[in-house]
Formats: C-alpha cells, structure tokens, sequence
C-alpha cells in the first residue's frame, strides 16, 4: 500500500492544481511540497506544506498531500485525520476517500475503511485502484470471496500487477483452494520473473505441504532477485531446519537479524534452534532480546526456564517458570516444571503445591477436550519447540507501556526541562521561545551571545564552561557580585555538574532580584537535575551514564519516586511572576509527571500549549503522558502534532504506538 500511496504524487504533477484564487507563493509551496515527497523528504514536504495551509487553510490538496507524508513516516492517526479535512473541503475527492481507506485499513478499522471504499468507487467506478485497494482489506478482514471478486474486477482492467495475483491467490488459499492458489502464485510470477514475492509465496505454499526441495528453489529465486527480502531468507531457514541443516539455518536467521535488528519472530526461533543444538548461552541472548520486545509472550519465559535449568541456574528457571504461570494461570508444563525445581532447591511445600495445581489443570482440560477454545497451554502432551512461522503471532507480542511493569526497557521519554543555558553562538536558534519579548529583552540584559533559553544539552566544551566559571567566580571575588553575573555563574556551575553550589548561586541573585521569572526557572531546573543525580546513585538499578535531564526517570524501573516539591515550588514562583511562561508550565508538567502525578502533568502541558499552540515540545509530551495513562489515541494525535511540528523523535514512537488501540 505504501507504494501506491506514493504513486499517487505522480499523478497529481498532471490532475491538481489549486484554487483559481490562490497566488503564485500558494501554488509555489504546493509543488515544493510535492517535490519533497517524491525524493522522500518527507519531513521537509509536511514543514513546506504546513506553510501554505497556513496562508490557504482551505487548501484540500494540500491537506491530502500531507496526509501522504504522514502516511509515509507511519504517522497513520495524522494522515487519517488530514485525509478526512480533504474530503471535508471537497466531499467529492475520490483519491482522499481512497486513500483514507487505506490509512484505515492499516488502523484495523475496516468496517470504515470499506465505507470510505465505498464511497470512492459510487464517485469514480471506472478506477481500478479502488479495488485492489478493497480486495486487500477485505482479505485482512477475512472476507475472502468478496476480496477475489474485487480482485477480479481489477485484474479485468490491469493485468499486469504481479500483487493483485498474489493477493487473489492467498485468498483461494485461506479458502482451501491449493489449486487456484497455485495458478495464481504462477501466474504472478509470469507477470514478474524479477519480482521476489511471486516466488515466496508459491515456495511457502511447497513448504506448507512438505515439498522441501521446490520450496528450497523459489526462496533461492526470491533472494537472487532481491538480496534484501527478509522473508524468504526466514523461510529459508524453515526449510534447512525440516531438512535437519541447522547451521543453514542460523546463518539464514542471522541474515534476518541483520536485515531487521527488533524482529523478535526471528530472536525466538533462532533461540530454540540454538538451544537444540547445545548453544545455551547464546539462546538465553535471544530469549532475552524476546523479552524485551514481546514481553507478554509466555513462550518466552517457558522456553527460556528450560534453559536456565540445562545451565544450572535453578533460580532464575524458577522465576521464569513463575513468570509464565502469571501470563497464563492455565500453564500445567509450567506448574510440573516449577514444581520439580523447587524440590531441588528444598522447597517441599510449594512443589506439592504446583504439582497439586498441574493435576487440577489437567484434569480441567481432559473434561473438556471437546471445547476447542480450551488452551493448548493445560495439555502436557504439548511442546512448544517447534520453530513458527514467519505469520504467527507471537502471544502479547504489543508492549506493556506503563512504568514499572514488566519491559520496562521500553525507550518512553520525556523531553527534556527548558532552561536558560549556554549553546555555541553559531547553533542558537532563531526562532522559536524568543516571540516573548520578556524572553528577548532578558536576554539583553544579559548581554551573553551564547545564552538562549532551550531543552536542549550545551554543546561548549567542558573546558571552556571551566573556564567561563573561574572567570565568573574571579570578578564575583573581585567585588561585582550583581544577580546577573550571579545568574551566569549558576548556569556554569551546573553544566560542569556543582549542583549544590549552583542552587546557591541562584540564590543570591533571586535574594537581589526576587521578582525575575527566569532566576526561578533556572533554580528549579538544578534542583531537579540535582535530584536526578542523587537518585542515579541511590537507585538499586545503577546507570553506566547519568542522564543530564530528570525527565529520562520516567523509563526507571524502580518504584521510588523522588521529591521535586522544591523545584516545583520555584516554578509555582515563575508562573506567578510570569503567567504567561509557556515553558515553565512544560517544566512544571515534567515534574509533575516524574513525582507521578500524570493528570496534573497533562494539565500543566495543556496551558503550556494554551499559550504557545506551536508547543511542539509539550505535544509530545502530552502525548507521551496519555499513552502512559492508556489513552493511546489522543496520545499518538499529539504526538502526531509535535511531529508536524518538528520533533523528529516523534514519528519513532509513532511507529510503536499508532495502532495499539485499534
């Protein structure tokens, strides 16, 4: 779908154009912006889009086109919600209506998607597009004899697309169908020798029935067409290892791993065939890697109790057991197994208890072997070796997203505090926080080139804020004590990491200038970076590095919390003094959501946004916050926005989180 998405942007060089009203800049953004697209900036295309719908916000075109870009960086809620501003505009635009369905589609909505689908073949039943488009979500949604009939309809006006066989022969297929599936599978294949797709589904199809050697020759065929499609590679592996080649099969599985680093289907079954083989060690590597992407999956903790107990490691087997048991209470493997352990390690009473516990489970699954929704997991007739299919769904493969709970290695950060600091002239930006003239007129009183007020971490060397601090401290010795060198030294002293004496500094000059909003921005943000580092050392999970901004505590596993009161209390100060302080709102709200209060936090964003609606920093961390609280899909529209608006971390996490709540 991506690519039919981006064809799209060749056409509209031919069929669109704007308003007869709109002037030559208007029109001028218009094609930059699609200029962007087709050399996959798509970035650069939103920023040039985002300023002609600023000066036309009745621009439909321009709504669709960045829609698109959206699309493209997986950003699927913005597209959605760009493409339904298009159809608003102009109620007859067919490609929106398209193209909304297929963003739909992707969000698993596709009673809506086929709505919209519906919409657009009434507007234009001549395009074929539509159809394949159709077929393909009603394939998704399992409604396979409509998705061949669209297939058909498409294929009767193009047919030369190798997909739209593809598609209709996995249709035939889930409907049982092996020998359409076949013809199909040959027939896409004669329409595209080059194309690798053809030949891995005709091959996983051979695989499927067991004739290895055909299956074998198509994923060969796949890989000399396209040395980077990392499904036939993985299939591949499934054919050396029913062929007893498992070191074929590691290495095919190492190929994956290296085409696709998170592909936690491939860590697992490259763990159990290296457990098969005797490798241990490097099977607990992968079972962890698992863990960490797919921490819901029980399998993970099952199979890899197995093989803490082949090291010796009885413990750790115990826990995994454990872990496992509470992710499907029903486990009876899970309880014999744990049970046995815990004879070894001189537990009698809980290894009654789990063997009590199996019997009970096994006993319910014999009474019910007719009911086919009973879980596999209470037959001890099961094992749970064999490698899976590349389709398979490995069980809680989504992220558990709330801080403290298990993959809590989860990367969910907070951007970092505003702060007045120091940046090397040449990178201060030029825009941005300076519209408050308090802000500009500050910073003149300062009078310091390097000073700007960011969330950014100073790029100056170490050794000259060493040397700005001992020329600060020098003239402060000397008798020119006045708040705003004091103010200077403060931003030395906690860049070279002296807190303490830093919340001193900013003492001083507050005590000189108790009615500055700034002086008490600044003091909070070393109170809470002072904190961080306090807690960095005290926590039981001991960091390599210590992360220069307290935000970063939200991913800590640990269930302490520390008391920002103080620092918090200076920026209640600020906002007093100041309340029209965009940014000391956002720091408020960061620090409000490290004490774990997260509705006051979202409050504090939402002001913050309130006065600066191009907030793009407290969009996403908004955002961010309502993922934490579970409200996935105003927390991914937010980050959506922070992603228009230039954070470019944004669409990083969108690409996790767009379709969680779908």
């Amino acid at each position: 779908m991506r690519k039919t998405l981006i064809a799209i942007i060749t056409g509209l060089m031919l069929c669109c154009v704007l308003p007869s009203r709109a002037q030559y800049n208007r029109e001028y953004f218009f094609w930059m912006g699609r200029s962007c697209m087709m050399n996959n900036d798509y970035q650069a295309a939103i920023r040039t889009l985002n300023t002609l719908l600023r000066v036309d916000d009745e621009a439909y075109e321009g709504y669709f086109l960045r829609g698109i870009a959206k699309y493209n960086l997986d950003d699927l809620l913005g597209a959605e919600e760009d493409f339904s501003t298009a159809i608003r505009l102009n109620p007859v635009y067919t490609q929106a209506y398209t193209y909304r369905a297929i963003t739909r589609s992707r969000l698993g909505n596709y009673d809506d998607a086929l709505h919209d689908f519906r919409e657009a073949i009434e507007l234009r039943p001549d395009l074929p597009g539509p159809y394949y488009s159709r077929g393909v979500t009603r394939l998704l949604n399992q409604q396979f004899k409509e998705a061949i009939e669209d297939f058909d309809k498409f294929i009767r006006q193009e047919n030369k697309v190798a997909d739209a066989f593809i598609c209709r022969g996995l249709s035939y297929l889930h409907l049982k169908d092996t020998v359409r599936a076949y013809e199909n599978f040959n027939t896409a294949i004669r329409t595209n020798r080059e194309y690798p797709n053809g030949y891995n589904r005709r091959g996983g199809l051979y695989l499927d029935q067991g004739r290895y050697e055909e299956a074998e020759a198509d994923f060969n065929k796949a890989i000399e067409c396209d040395s980077t499609y990392l499904l036939s590679y993985f299939n591949r592996a499934l054919v050396y290892n029913a062929t007893n080649r498992p070191m074929l099969a590691l290495a095919d599985f190492d190929k994956v791993i290296q085409l696709d680093s998170t592909n936690s289907l491939t860590y697992f079954n490259r763990a159990m065939l290296r457990t098969q083989i005797g490798d241990y060690n490097r099977a607990l590597e992968d079972y962890d890697r698992v863990a960490l992407y797919s921490p819901n999956n029980v399998l993970v903790y099952y199979n890899r109790a197995g093989v803490h107990a082949q090291l010796g490691e009885i413990e750790k087997a115990v826990d995994d057991y454990t872990e496992a048991i509470k992710l499907y209470p029903d486990f009876a493997n899970a309880y014999i197994y744990r049970g046995r352990l815990r004879e070894l390690l001189q537990d009698p009473k809980g290894a009654r208890q789990d063997r009590e516990t199996a019997q009970r489970k096994i006993a319910e699954y014999r009474s019910r072997l007719s009911d086919s929704t009973y879980s596999i997991f209470a037959d001890t007739t099961q094992h749970f070796d064999r490698l899976l299919s590349f389709d398979s769904n490995l069980a809680g493969g989504s992220f558990e997203r709330i801080t403290g709970h298990n993959g809590g290695h989860e990367e969910m950060r907070l951007l970092p505090l505003f702060k007045f600091t120091l940046l090397r002239p040449d990178s201060v930006p030029v825009s941005g926080v300076y519209r408050l003239q308090r802000v500009e007129d500050f910073l003149k009183r300062i009078g310091n080139r390097a000073l700007t007020l960011t969330c950014r971490e100073s790029n100056i060397p170490a050794d000259s804020l060493v040397i700005y601090d001992r020329q600060y401290a020098e003239r402060i010795n000397a008798g020119d004590a006045s708040w705003t060198l004091l103010f200077e030294r403060g931003i030395t002293q906690l860049l070279i990491k002296q807190y303490t004496s830093s919340v001193s500094t900013y003492t001083s000059a507050i005590e000189q200038n108790p009615s500055n909003p700034f002086l008490y921005l600044n003091r909070s943000t070393t109170r809470a970076e002072m904190i961080d580092f306090i807690s960095s050392i005290d926590n039981s999970y001991q960091r390599i590095t210590i992360d220069s901004d307290p935000a970063n505590r939200l991913n800590n596993n640990s269930k302490r919390t520390y008391n920002y009161d103080e620092a918090i209390a200076d920026l209640n100060k600020a906002i007093k003094l100041f309340p029209d302080f965009a940014q000391a709102y956002y720091n408020r709200g960061n620090l409000e959501a490290l004490s774990g209060r997260l509705p006051e936090a979202f409050e504090n964003y939402s002001k913050a946004i309130e006065l600066n609606p191009s907030f793009a920093e407290a969009y996403y961390n908004r955002g961010v916050i309502q993922i934490f609280m579970k409200d996935t899909r105003k927390g991914c529209l937010d980050l959506s926005k922070a992603g228009e608006l230039g954070i470019l971390e944004a669409y990083e996490m969108l690409k996790r989180y767009a379709s969680a709540d779908n």
